[in-house]
């Protein structure tokens, strides 16, 4: 079938002056409907053209091999609909090209979200009915009112929710699909209509300003990869930062991808609603890059390798890794090891709690003022605690309950925790347990004093101001430097190495020493992180704008 594919774009544009020679996202607003016609031509004979009364937009058009119909002027003024002009732009090119089209698809220049695979789609779907057209749309059900004798009037029988309501198409800009004898002065539509429904996203047609911005924000839009890992032995805090970062990225394509073996991270992305793949090896991953060819991944897996790293950049236009101080780390555009204050100095790393990305919940909440007293002692050990510091925290706290009778303990077991069975309110020994509990910083900022593990809850600690006792979970967790007294912890180095009598004399010490505690609040409270989310941020999506 003989296609011919019209783009109609006036020089004049009232609501917002120029808009189809205006650069939006590095090239002007009709390059997008153009670059959309000329895809199509790799799978179908069809001619392009743009009927036009601009000098400017002439030469845009034909400085990118396109035919440029001349719109005469009575056909260029705001009161003229788009059916004469499709069939003056119609006629000229037979004339021109010496043939009789088969279809006519009229696409307009404000479109610029819209896919070339759709419209091909949308033209092998008109071409396989007997539809004489066939017209791009979106489906909005809305509970909507009219007019009717003018009384407003309720266009709906039932309040319903919106998914609950019956199709309501929006026609959009992207598209208008009819055979040519359907094309005159006076209409280019059939008697056989039929809709061709396209995404929200695609389905923007610029009219306004806030019309342009949305567009503007959908292709600036990035894919994003997150790899990461959650499992019993490595804890769960690969897996929360990934979270807090993809909440931060709103927007964007976020998809996740975890190890086969990873079935406790998994369970908690789709907990939060994100896509998730799992790959059983890097052989697999692989094929999955190939498939999605992301702009941006994101490895949150500990130390990469060289071997690794080599692969991944053939596929992404952009790497960043957390945490890794592997052979690999060279390569990634960035590194950001939020942990360690300190590391090789590579160009590519940024080093320090200036880059922990603390979640917003910790952002919302105020640490509560310095008691003279303790009471109310909180024990969290993450989400999985692999070394079950907590085990050994709920007898230790039972014998400081025989000479701290007013001291609350309070247990905080993660999501991924395995022993709940048996770690429960001791109400006589004032032991009270929390099962995952949704919003962490309110049960912090409740407390006098903490016992914690030596990942990311020391920062989340610091923040709300609770002076904290620290047990690493493991040798590479007792690297991370940042819970040391300068900052206001006190660390016992690795808890599974710890006797019980120090961490008992320890706890007690800071029940009785109040000024000791108050000073580890204040030097808690000199850290702020209220910018490191936003660091880390720019330097994901390579944003330029950084104070650093």
């Amino acid at each position: 079938m003989k296609t011919l594919i019209v783009i109609p774009a006036r020089g004049g544009s009232k609501r917002i002056p120029r808009k189809n020679v205006r650069v939006m996202c590095g090239k002007p607003l009709i390059c997008y409907s153009i670059e959309n016609a000329n895809a199509l031509k790799a799978y179908m004979d069809v001619d392009v053209a743009v009927s036009t009364d601009d000098e400017e937009l002439s030469g845009i058009v034909e400085k990118r091999g396109v035919e440029v119909v001349i719109r005469p002027a009575e056909l260029a003024t705001d009161k003229v609909t788009l059916d004469p002009v499709i069939y003056h732009a119609m006629q000229t090119m037979e004339e021109k090209k010496g043939c009789r089209y088969d279809t006519v698809i009229t696409m307009q220049a404000t479109s610029p979200t819209l896919k070339w695979e759709t419209v091909k789609a949308a033209i092998d779907f008109f071409e396989n009915s007997e539809w004489d057209t066939v017209i791009s749309a979106m489906n909005k059900p809305h509970l909507s009112w009219g007019v009717v004798d003018g009384k407003i009037t309720k266009n709906y029988e039932k309040r319903l929710n919106s998914q609950e309501l019956p199709p309501n198409y929006l026609e959009t800009g992207g598209f208008l699909i009819t055979r040519r004898d359907c094309v005159t002065k006076e209409g280019r539509i059939g008697e056989k209509v039929n809709i061709f429904e396209i995404p929200e996203e695609e389905a923007i047609d610029i009219d306004t300003y806030s019309d342009w911005v949305l567009c503007e924000n959908i292709l600036r839009r990035k894919k994003i990869i997150f790899r990461t890992v959650g499992k019993m032995q490595l804890g769960m805090g690969h897996v929360y930062r990934c979270l807090t970062l993809a909440y931060k990225l709103t927007g964007h394509e976020i998809l996740f991808v975890a190890d086969s073996g990873s079935d406790l991270g998994i369970s908690r992305i789709r907990e939060a609603n994100f896509p998730i793949r799992s790959v059983k090896d890097e052989v697999e991953f692989e094929q999955l890059l190939k498939e999605e060819q992301p702009d941006i991944l994101i490895n949150d897996i500990l130390d990469t390798t060289e071997e690794y790293m080599t692969m991944v950049i053939k596929y992404c236009k952009r790497v960043i890794n957390f945490e890794d101080v592997g052979s690999g780390a060279k390569y990634a555009d960035a590194v950001i090891n939020a942990l360690y204050e300190k590391g090789d100095k590579l160009h590519n790393e940024y080093y320090g709690s200036k880059y922990f990305c603390i979640r917003d919940e910790f952002l919302e909440e105020h640490p509560r003022e310095f008691s003279e007293t303790v009471e109310n002692i909180l024990v969290i050990f993450g989400g999985a605690d692999p070394s079950d510091l907590t085990g050994r925290l709920y007898d230790i706290c039972k014998v400081l309950h025989d000479k701290h009778p007013s001291v609350k303990f309070h247990f905080l077991l993660g999501f991924a925790y395995p022993h709940k069975d048996r770690i429960v309110t001791d109400e006589e020994h004032q032991i009270y347990v929390h099962s995952d509990v949704k919003r962490v910083s309110s049960y912090m900022n409740k407390m006098d004093l903490a016992i914690t593990s030596q990942g990311r809850t020391v920062y989340e600690l610091a923040s709300m101001g609770v002076p904290s006792i620290v047990l690493a979970q493991n040798e590479r967790e007792a690297e991370h430097v940042f819970a040391g007294i300068q900052n206001g912890f006190i660390n016992l180095g690795i808890g599974s190495k710890q006797d019980a009598l120090t961490i008992i004399s320890t706890i007690r010490w800071l029940i009785t020493t109040p000024k000791v505690r108050q000073e580890m609040q204040k030097l808690q409270l000199s850290k702020d992180f209220s910018k490191g989310q936003d660091r880390v941020i720019r330097l994901i999506l390579n944003d330029p704008d950084d104070e650093d």
